[in-house]
């Protein structure tokens, strides 16, 4: 069954929310026909999210030192109205691993002890791998580090949530699972994050030098059969301009997207999560429990919009 079958199936079940109940009182009463956990088995083999930094939508959409994202953004999908949740880098990450800020205000070194994604997935015996470019081995839990087997640049931890939460930090089986990217590999596991080092982000390099590294990785993705099959990738950004809306671009690259499908619907980086978790078919998270997913670009009939809403 097609990634975008399973998907609209759910999603049709989820939009009959409510069902009327006659107690023996005789009194009417609303109660939810479907609860949030999701469908027993899994819509997708394998999700993947690359997440790139400091970037509004608007320095992306349309922007002639993006040429690659662009192409994608007109091959695939793409959320117009999607909102990092604060400003600073690590917050969003952890959210977007955990369903929550989890007390997190700043970049500064952290351990927590919140449930996170990877706790569901091993819990569903699902696989999962975090790719951070130029981490040392052996479970790193430095700040920063240079250079490596994947080559020149600068690993930072606030960009790389998972090794904050203590039971993968303190776990070295789970925190082996944080490498550089030197073992990528677009099917190792279920659920692939993928952190580009500071200068391949566009944290410290510019847009056109994060418009290059992703030309040159996201097809190792794109040409492997479990994105062929119909798995699909996610690329946003943690977070916008410093001042402003707080809006940035996120692609939903997958076979079954409308090419140039463009959606207005709302999302934040709890959307995210809630949809990578529905694909996975894991429970929710936190805040992902009461956020919306991206489901629309996976529905059947969906066309691009002339106006980019």
């Amino acid at each position: 069954m097609t990634i975008q079958h399973r998907l609209s199936t759910s999603w049709r079940r989820i939009a009959g929310l409510i069902a009327l109940v006659v107690v023996p009182v005789g009194l009417l009463i609303a109660v939810p026909r479907l609860m949030a956990s999701p469908d027993p088995q899994p819509a997708a083999r394998h999700v993947w999210v690359i997440v790139m930094e400091n970037r509004a939508d608007t320095s992306i959409i349309g922007r002639k030192n993006a040429p690659y994202l662009n192409s994608l953004i007109a091959q695939y999908g793409l959320a117009t109205n999607y909102h990092a949740l604060v400003h600073g880098s690590q917050p969003n990450y952890v959210a977007l691993f955990s369903g929550g800020l989890q007390g997190v205000k700043g970049n500064e070194i952290v351990s927590l002890s919140a449930r996170n994604l990877a706790d569901q997935l091993d819990a569903a015996g699902l696989t999962w791998r975090v790719y951070a470019q130029n981490v040392p081995p052996n479970c790193f839990a430095g700040a920063t580090a240079t250079g490596g087997p994947d080559g020149s640049g600068t690993y930072a931890r606030k960009h790389e949530p998972a090794i904050s939460f203590a039971d993968i930090a303190h776990n070295p089986a789970r925190c082996s699972r944080i490498t550089d990217f030197s073992a990528f590999d677009p099917t190792a596991a279920n659920f692939e994050l993928i952190v580009p080092n500071l200068q391949n982000d566009m944290h410290n390099g510019t847009t056109a030098q994060g418009d290059t590294f992703l030309r040159q990785f996201v097809p190792r993705i794109l040409a492997s059969s479990a994105w062929q099959s119909g798995s699909p990738l996610f690329i946003t950004w943690d977070e916008g301009k410093q001042t402003g809306d707080n809006k940035v671009a996120t692609l939903v690259i997958a076979k079954s997207v409308t090419p140039g499908y463009r959606s207005g619907v709302a999302h934040t980086h709890y959307s995210l999560l809630h949809t990578v978790e529905q694909l996975l078919g894991v429970p929710c998270l936190g805040q992902a429990c009461k956020a919306n997913t991206l489901s629309e670009f996976f529905n059947a009939g969906a066309v691009p919009s002339p106006s980019g809403g």
